[in-house]
């Protein structure tokens, strides 16, 4: 039986400040891990979290990879605040990158509440006035319907996520939205990976890991025409979180995916749909000569950031009152254009 979840006790003042971890690496995961502290400390410096950046080692999962982040990158993020933590992906890496955010929990501290933030986030709010309740762990609803994609003659969604349910002794019936109708994904319980939190990063992490190495090695009859790669998180994501008492998020964390953090994904991405307020935010936070000097050595920010481009080539093709409902066709026409810099 899954372990009882743990319960953290909140500060005098009635708030518990999170570990915020996110996951960096050479390349664009630095740069954007550099946007997003620079955001935090433009938009929330009021919060009194730590800020924890989670770096793999070029090593075991990711051996024969360059890994380590730039001496700029490093000391543009310790200038901000940031405790930069190395560890050893063992069971995931360049095969699974997405994995990074199952073993990076091993950097925290257990006993301590946390927030992981993917790193392609930028903070757009006051970060420290999100009623975060630990003892309950949510995780984003910005989601598609990517997983499952249920076989013609069968099984379905509701057959499908029930097997995982039973394969970890945990109560299917009570993770449904009974206001969804049966056989629509948005009955069960899937979230985006972009942003969760819990009461304890080692309890979380532990179970995270043990339950993603089960199903990845042994799928199931269920799974069988299931893709896992790279939806693997997305689906074991929802069976940790409701194990630990938690579920979908309330009113409490609207502001999250909201007025205070934006999952952007891509910078051309940003450009083409988030709002005004969100590419001021962007904008004025990486302003500081210290952070130009190192984002500018990254292409995407050079152009669509620091030359404009963002806001006079990309910004233009696109309707904001009128965005297709999926992702996909955005992607398609930046493309096209030819401003898919990532």
């Amino acid at each position: 039986m899954p372990a009882k979840p743990l319960k953290i006790r909140p500060t005098p003042s009635g708030t518990t400040r999170p570990n915020l971890l996110i996951v960096a690496q050479a390349g664009r995961l630095e740069y954007e891990a550099l946007i997003l502290a620079a955001s935090l400390r433009y938009s929330a410096a009021d919060f009194n979290g730590r800020l924890i950046v989670a770096v793999p080692r070029p090593e075991a999962a990711w051996a024969g990879h360059d890994t380590m982040i730039s001496t700029p990158a490093r000391e543009a993020l310790e200038f901000l605040g940031a405790d930069i933590r190395p560890f050893t992906a063992r069971h995931f890496g360049a095969a699974y990158p997405q994995g990074n955010k199952i073993e990076a929990l091993s950097v925290l501290p257990e006993n301590q509440p946390f927030l992981f933030l993917d790193s392609d986030t930028l903070i757009t709010g006051a970060l420290d006035r999100i009623s975060f309740d630990f003892n309950r762990p949510a995780a984003s609803m910005r989601r598609e319907g990517t997983w499952p994609e249920p076989p013609l003659y069968g099984p379905g969604y509701g057959a499908i996520w029930k097997s995982l349910y039973d394969r970890f002794d945990l109560d299917f019936e009570s993770s449904l939205d009974l206001s969804q109708p049966d056989e629509h994904w948005e009955r069960y319980l899937y979230f985006n990976a972009g942003w969760f939190f819990g009461a304890d990063a080692v309890q979380f992490g532990q179970r995270f890991l043990e339950w993603a190495l089960a199903v990845r090695e042994h799928p199931g009859d269920a799974l069988a025409c299931q893709s896992l790669n790279p939806w693997l998180d997305q689906i074991i994501l929802p069976l940790v979180i409701h194990s630990l008492g938690g579920g979908r998020p309330d009113s409490t964390l609207d502001g999250m995916d909201g007025q205070v953090t934006c999952h952007y994904r891509k910078l051309p991405l940003l450009y083409a749909r988030e709002a005004d307020h969100v590419l001021d935010v962007l904008e004025q936070a990486v302003a500081p000569n210290r952070i130009k000097k190192c984002l500018r050595e990254w292409e995407p920010a050079r152009k669509l950031i620091y030359q404009g481009k963002g806001r006079s080539k990309i910004r233009p093709l696109f309707d904001r009152e009128n965005l297709p409902a999926r992702e996909q066709p955005i992607r398609g026409q930046l493309r096209k254009k030819g401003w898919w810099l990532v």
